[in-house]
């Protein structure tokens, strides 16, 4: 039995003021009300089923033994059926009816669209047209992974042919150049056809070059006399130009050093190393004589406090005074010849703009020029190959006499290198590295050097070889 309280006297106090009912205990009228709150929450006992109050263990009791132990896989089952404990406090366990009894409940719409519903059951036109252009496109898709697997190469343009995108669209190539390309860009790429937009130097052509140019009529296998002598008289004149280079490069390099023997070079350089070796050892010793007969002085000279006198520094005005006046005096003088030339001035600077413009022309003339010749791709700079051609007694006049100059694979391959396609290469010959061989210890014999036994092999090679001759 628990023990009761022995109620408490309580104390009378003055309300008088306002104060005073701060006083007051109001703990047991707070407690009723948060009983009644609850019992709104949860309910009360009476209102209850047994079964919620109370629970029927219907687990078999075991003697001395604790319960079942759960693994960690049915345990993980059983927390996957529980509700999360994030979302417990979203949960509404309050029991309290709502005081607005005809409010309007919104039903919530799912977010995003419902694909399979719209597939299998469509409701508008969107969705039927949505499945016809979802049919044309695995249909498509299938086809390509067909031809893929059968390995069937589709061509249906040309790849060299140069298609304007703006063509294929109407609309968007404006003959009087209202529409821009940049616009045309954007158009198309709103319509559901976007272009790649590339950069502008590939829209204009980097060279003159053909893309196949024809070869010179002289280097037929049978060609007009004056169409061979012609092609001789063009590749004459290339070799004399390239002998005429070769000579002034030897001129002005190798013919101007004499040439001397190994013994007199190597003396000049023992001289020219030497010079002012042993002078200098002399002057230096001369220099230590005479300093020990000298008395001793300081490196730097002592320094003096010189100032200038007061009418030292007013000639220096004046002198500077009168430079000035003269330089004033000098540049009126040349202001009045100016003007006096002035037709002359004019002449000069016409004379000088129209140099300037000639200049700006050669040179945009030049540029202009170098934007359709071979660029340099690489280290190395384009040189145009040299002409095959026969000579006059090499011509046979027939296919089956006929001596083949050229080669159908190098043409194509310097072709693409002159139209900037290819950088310009040159072969490049690897020397092999010197391996230095040694013999293991344990392969020579006794008292035998390598080359002894290279020697002895050498030596028995040739024996053989002039037994076999001498059986000959």
């Amino acid at each position: 039995m628990t023990a009761v309280e022995p109620a408490t006297k309580r104390k009378r106090i003055s309300k008088k003021n306002k104060s005073a009912w701060r006083k007051t205990d109001i703990q047991d009228v707070e407690q009723f009300l948060e009983d009644q709150r609850q019992e709104e929450r949860i309910g009360t006992f009476t209102d209850k089923q047994d079964e919620d109050l109370f629970v029927l263990d219907a687990s078999p009791e075991k003697s001395g033994k604790s319960a079942a132990v759960l693994s960690v896989k049915q345990r993980r089952k059983l927390n996957a059926k529980r509700p999360m404990r994030t979302y417990q406090a979203l949960e509404n366990t309050s029991k309290v009816q709502d005081p607005i009894a005809k409010r309007n409940h919104v039903r919530q719409k799912k977010n995003g669209r419902n694909i399979e519903l719209e597939v299998c059951n469509p409701t508008k036109p969107r969705h039927r047209q949505a499945n016809k252009d979802r049919e044309q496109y695995y249909g498509k898709l299938e086809q390509r992974l067909a031809d893929k697997r059968s390995k069937k190469l589709s061509v249906e343009k040309d790849i060299w042919q140069e298609v304007d995108f703006r063509d294929a669209i109407p609309g968007l190539k404006d003959k009087k150049g209202w529409i821009s390309r940049d616009l045309a860009l954007h158009t198309a790429g709103n319509i559901g056809k976007k272009v790649v937009k590339t950069h502008a130097s590939l829209h204009h052509k980097t060279t003159k070059a053909k893309k196949f140019e024809l070869p010179h009529p002289g280097m037929s296998y049978n060609p007009a006399p004056e169409d061979h002598l012609a092609l001789i008289s063009q590749i004459v004149e290339r070799e004399e130009g390239i002998i005429k280079k070769e000579q002034h490069l030897k001129r002005v390099t190798t013919s101007m050093f004499s040439k001397v023997t190994p013994e007199e070079r190597d003396r000049r350089r023992l001289q020219e190393m030497s010079q002012g070796m042993e002078e200098e050892g002399e002057q230096e010793k001369q220099e230590e004589e005479e300093d020990l007969d000298k008395p001793y002085h300081t490196v730097n000279a002592p320094v003096e406090n010189k100032k200038k006198s007061k009418q030292a520094r007013s000639k220096e005005l004046k002198q500077k005074e009168l430079a000035r006046k003269t330089e004033l005096k000098r540049k009126l003088k040349q202001q009045t010849a100016d003007l006096i030339r002035i037709k002359s001035i004019r002449h000069e600077l016409d004379d000088e703009a129209e140099d300037l413009n000639e200049l700006k022309k050669r040179r945009k003339q030049r540029a202009e020029k170098a934007k359709f010749e071979p660029k340099r791709l690489g280290r190395h700079k384009f040189e145009a190959p040299d002409l095959d051609v026969n000579l006059p007694e090499d011509v046979a006049g027939n296919l089956r006499n006929v001596k083949t100059e050229s080669s159908l694979l190098k043409d194509r391959f310097h072709t693409l290198q002159r139209n900037n396609m290819l950088p310009t290469t040159k072969l490049v010959s690897r020397k092999k590295a010197k391996v230095k061989r040694y013999e293991r210890s344990t392969h020579k014999e006794p008292g035998v050097s390598y080359q002894d036994l290279k020697d002895r092999r050498r030596a028995a090679a040739a024996a053989a070889k002039a037994a076999a001759d001498i059986k000959i």
